[in-house]
């Protein structure tokens, strides 16, 4: 199955309309005139900037949590918050499966926005007709990348993430790859060595970026280094083979990147691995390591001074990284901070040449349910609403007379015992906390539901309706005028 970002306006006669757009007997998804007319009109303003803002694993359930655990930690009931980018006019649900995953990953979701057209899981700017971790196919099956395209028309790039820089979303904006795990050259297969494969990280200090922030030391360094992650005998040190072809700065610490110079390129990597979570922050974890919002304002303050605009990818990778861990606090504390880098941009920007997207690549088995009352606290146990039952301020009980929390998971490292000689433990509450399971997994499991994509500025008109994930590409292509 094969999936391509032209739009054609001549329809089939056997197409089905789904939604505004029509299906093509499983090749092309095309949106109708009338769908493009009001969008497409001469006169209608063109970004000079984009911005796009993926939540990696940002669900609708967990936008809802955010929402509500936002507004408690200002003092209120938390329902009636209002998340920055929930002010937006434009909203879109967005369908995130890979070609042959009903259930996608961030490679295939992360291609498809970056591309515009689907592909499998676990591979990076290749098309679907690749199979994956074969060198000889990704290099037959290559896909158009944005990120070239936007130095190819003289704009400014920036990539920022909270997980390794060579991790596979902010990868998506400028490598291709037969397999997302390729990051550093010793993470290629003995047998797929020297087919003329190259590694991401390699690709990234390849690649001709204005400023690349994240995670990651470890597939940049080889032989000698503390942080080596690179086949020994290479030796390497990719950020100083970066800074001398480029004279760009190099920094790994978030001193050291305000004290960066304005004027030149810039690579900050800032963890041996991903990031550190905001909720280890206060224990000391992550010390030296700029936030997601400082970073997102080191990247708008260089990138703005382009006189022909810019193209921005914001990832926070590490609300996945919670979810996966079963820990919703951790993957709240890191919306809440998302949230936050969201707002700065749009205080910053001049919404009349800027076009800021907010999405995710794809949701998580995440749950708010059991009839808490209103205010009730979204890490805490369910406590019914006032009136509802005679003892109102005693948590609720479940079969096994013990209590439940609000927010869980279908499976993951968390799931319950039923045959342990005390049955289900009292649940864990707080941002610590790792929330009840039912299915047991070493790693909680992404979902397959549609995500939302919320639009704010020229061409943000597009956003709009149930759309293909690789349709997002086709918006932001729209919004600069390029289509």
């Amino acid at each position: 199955m094969i999936f391509t970002r032209n739009l054609v306006l001549t329809l089939a006669a056997a197409s089905v309309s789904l939604g505004g757009c029509v299906y093509n007997g499983g090749q092309k998804y095309v949106p109708t005139a009338s769908d493009l007319a009001a969008a497409d009109a001469n006169e209608a303003p063109k970004a000079k900037n984009v911005i796009l803002f993926i939540g990696d694993g940002m669900g609708i359930s967990t936008i809802t949590a955010a929402r509500i655990y936002a507004g408690q930690k200002l003092g209120q009931t938390g329902e009636e918050y209002v998340l920055p980018f929930e002010r937006f006019d434009n909203v879109a649900l967005v369908k995130t499966y890979n070609t042959n995953a009903q259930v996608p990953d961030s490679a295939g979701t992360a291609t498809a926005m970056h591309s515009g057209s689907k592909t499998r899981i676990g591979v990076l700017g290749i098309g679907p007709e690749a199979e994956r971790g074969q060198c000889a196919d990704a290099l037959a099956n290559p896909l158009p990348l944005l990120g070239e395209e936007v130095k190819e028309r003289g704009l400014a790039l920036g990539i920022v993430s909270t997980a390794r820089i060579t991790h596979a979303t902010p990868a998506s904006v400028y490598a291709r790859s037969a397999d997302r795990n390729w990051e550093a050259d010793a993470a290629i297969p003995v047998d797929q060595r020297g087919l003329g494969c190259t590694d991401i990280a390699q690709q990234l200090i390849n690649f001709d970026f204005d400023v690349a922030l994240g995670g990651g030391l470890s597939a940049f360094y080889g032989e000698g280094a503390d942080d080596a992650g690179r086949r020994a005998e290479l030796s390497a040190n990719l950020p100083a083979e970066w800074a001398a072809r480029t004279g760009g700065t190099f920094v790994r610490s978030a001193q050291a990147l305000a004290l960066a110079p304005a004027d030149k390129p810039l690579l900050g990597v800032f963890s041996y691995s991903h990031m550190a979570y905001m909720a280890e922050r206060a224990e000391g974890k992550g010390e030296g390591e700029p936030t997601l919002t400082e970073m997102t304002e080191v990247a708008l303050a260089r990138l703005k001074t382009d006189p022909d605009g810019y193209y921005l990818m914001v990832e926070s990778g590490r609300i996945d990284h919670g979810h996966h861990a079963g820990k919703a606090g951790y993957a709240l504390e890191e919306t809440l901070e998302f949230a936050r880098a969201i707002d700065y941009a749009i205080r910053n920007t001049d919404p009349a040449n800027t076009t800021i997207l907010v999405t995710a690549d794809h949701s998580h088995v995440f749950t708010i349910s059991g009839y808490p009352r209103r205010g009730n606290d979204i890490l805490g146990l369910v406590v019914p609403p006032e009136g509802d039952i005679s003892n109102p301020d005693e948590p609720m009980l479940a079969q096994d007379d013990k209590p439940y929390t609000t927010l869980g998971y279908w499976n993951g490292p968390g799931a319950i015992d039923h045959d342990h000689e005390e049955g289900r433990p009292v649940p864990e509450t707080g941002v610590n906390a790792q929330q009840q399971a039912a299915i047991p997994l070493r790693s909680e499991t992404h979902a397959g539901e549609d995500v939302a994509l919320y639009g704010h500025g020229p061409g943000a008109e597009r956003v709009r309706g149930v759309i293909e994930q690789n349709v997002i590409y086709d918006i932001i292509r729209r919004a600069y005028g390029w289509e």
